[in-house]
């Protein structure tokens, strides 16, 4: 999960046209969907809004962060700010929130275009998500319930191990840079070469937490 900007990204035309309590989102016909997502991809690129995966790899769906099949929230079915791009798979981020993670309270989950996920998780090398140290406590229970209810970090879970296959490559090249004899100017010019590189890649943070950490 990264912090993302809305502010950077237009609100589709489109959301316009449907009006809560005489529309439901099955009333968005695919054109409307397809323009929603591109303008979700202004603003995330092609990767899921918590997990990082490639949506194109992992598959994808418009979310709503707050359930527009809850009665609470149904008022924000087409309010732009309660859109994210997950991807689709069922064992974690928007699918697992909405229905294997209940009962949760949405105000207590990190939204990653309010809040920034940098200030509660470390990625570490294994793949593995830590909670940072010195939150208070509300701060800690929101960290782990984002982590449960999306459940982003699971011990031997799919999405470790996806987190640690991208990162490998570059630990390896970091090893090997250091192993050659190179200054640690030149090694912290390689990890800003890769990271500049890397920034669009699926599991970004995942690469840049444990780069900047050998540095």
């Amino acid at each position: 999960m990264r912090k993302l900007d809305r502010a950077n990204c237009p609100v589709p035309p489109c959301l316009a046209r449907y009006q809560y309590g005489v529309h439901t989102w099955d009333d968005v016909s695919s054109a409307h969907k397809a323009e929603i997502r591109a303008h979700l991809e202004m603003m995330q690129g092609k990767r899921c809004a918590y997990c990082e995966g490639d949506i194109v790899v992992l598959d994808q769906h418009i979310e709503h962060f707050r359930r527009k099949g809850d009665p609470a929230y149904r008022h924000l079915t087409f309010d732009w700010n309660n859109l994210f791009w997950s991807c689709n798979q069922t064992d974690s981020c928007g699918h697992f929130k909405d229905r294997g993670a209940v009962p949760y309270n949405v105000a207590e989950l990190i939204n990653p275009c309010v809040d920034d996920p940098d200030h509660f998780f470390v990625f570490r090398s294994d793949g593995t998500i830590s909670v940072r140290r010195d939150l208070s406590a509300q701060e800690e229970h929101r960290a782990k319930e984002t982590l449960r209810v999306f459940s982003l970090d699971a011990d031997w879970g799919r999405l470790r191990a996806m987190r640690k296959a991208a990162v490998s490559g570059y630990l390896i090249a970091a090893d090997e840079a250091a192993g050659a004899g190179f200054s640690s100017e030149d090694v912290r010019a390689y990890f800003a070469a890769e990271l500049e590189y890397a920034k669009d890649l699926p599991f970004y943070t995942a690469i840049r937490h444990v780069l900047t950490e050998r540095q």
